[in-house]
């Protein structure tokens, strides 16, 4: 997992509330055990035709979204029933960060799992950016994550809750084995003092 410290990026904007996992990543998609490919199946009832060629009009699909590493998406994102391949299929796609005003708890925990970090902020920083964003697209956020801030030129800073060992994790680019692996001599330590009790 690569660290997450400083990012700045443009965004895509998907101001759509409740979007589930089914629609981040459609059922049919996740008889795989690999990551590998499912970026190009994100939102694909969305962004597809049934032909398979991808609908122009559909926000992904238009050439101001490439390279952009930071979705702007809707209230209660990540909605649904619980799949570790919506963030696989969001970071496949090159998506870092996400911001809304809610995340549902499955959601944003398997994406904290996978570098992929969800940014909370205000109904009002959120109706105020995506104004900023839908009249400026090329605007670039700065998400830093050792700070818990979200910066765009001309507004407010925004700050961002996190827990304490998911930022961990996420500022030294490992999940959670390799948060117990960092912690390998402790352990022996440990082990050691017990055996010799």
């Amino acid at each position: 997992m690569n660290k997450f410290t400083l990012l700045k990026s443009r965004a895509v904007l998907l101001p759509l509330d409740h979007v589930d996992t089914d629609q981040i990543i459609p059922a049919r998609f996740l008889k795989v055990t690999d990551k590998t490919g499912l970026g190009e199946k994100l939102f694909s009832d969305w962004r597809y035709l049934p032909d398979g060629s991808p609908k122009p009009d559909f926000v992904l699909n238009k050439p101001e979204s490439r390279g952009a590493a930071i979705l702007v998406a809707g209230d209660n994102f990540g909605c649904g029933s619980s799949r570790e391949h919506a963030p696989w299929a969001l970071t496949g796609f090159g998506f870092r960060a996400i911001i809304s005003t809610s995340f549902a708890d499955i959601f944003r925990n398997n994406a904290l799992k996978n570098g992929l970090l969800p940014v909370v902020v205000s109904p009002d920083y959120y109706h105020s950016l995506l104004r900023r964003l839908e009249n400026e697209p090329q605007s670039e956020l700065e998400i830093d994550l050792g700070t818990q801030t979200l910066k765009v030129a001309g507004e407010p800073v925004a700050y961002f809750p996190i827990d304490d060992f998911s930022k961990t994790c996420l500022l030294n680019g490992v999940d959670e084995l390799g948060y117990l692996l960092g912690l390998e001599e402790q352990i022996s330590a440990y082990e050691k003092s017990q055996m010799a009790v």
